[in-house]
């Protein structure tokens, strides 16, 4: 019988409509997950970004800079929904506060 922990899942889907672009990710988003984040995010132009983290349970540095990253892709079209853990890291780094960022 194998005890170990199940391999996290991560998932990152993407959906258009119209000029704005909605991406939704699940599990962690970490130094291995976060460029496939970004990607997700950039692979079809659009005008406006939703990037739904409600499903994440991790999120670290280079999740953040991805995040970094499509903020300065998207300077006024970002619009964040965090998970409890992400909405905590961001406080923690500073970016809590940032209009982007959604607080329900």
């Amino acid at each position: 019988m194998d005890l170990e922990d199940p391999e996290p899942v991560f998932s990152a889907t993407s959906d258009l409509d119209g000029d704005r672009l909605t991406v939704t990710v699940q599990g962690e988003v970490d130094m291995a997950t976060a460029d496939s984040m970004y990607q997700a995010a950039t692979r079809v132009a659009a005008d406006a970004l939703t990037l739904d983290l409600r499903q994440v349970s991790f999120f670290d540095s280079a999740a953040i800079h991805a995040l970094i990253q499509l903020i300065d892709r998207y300077p006024q079209a970002l619009t964040v929904l965090p998970s409890r853990q992400v909405r905590r890291v961001l406080e923690v780094s500073g970016l809590g506060e940032q209009p982007w960022l959604a607080t329900a």
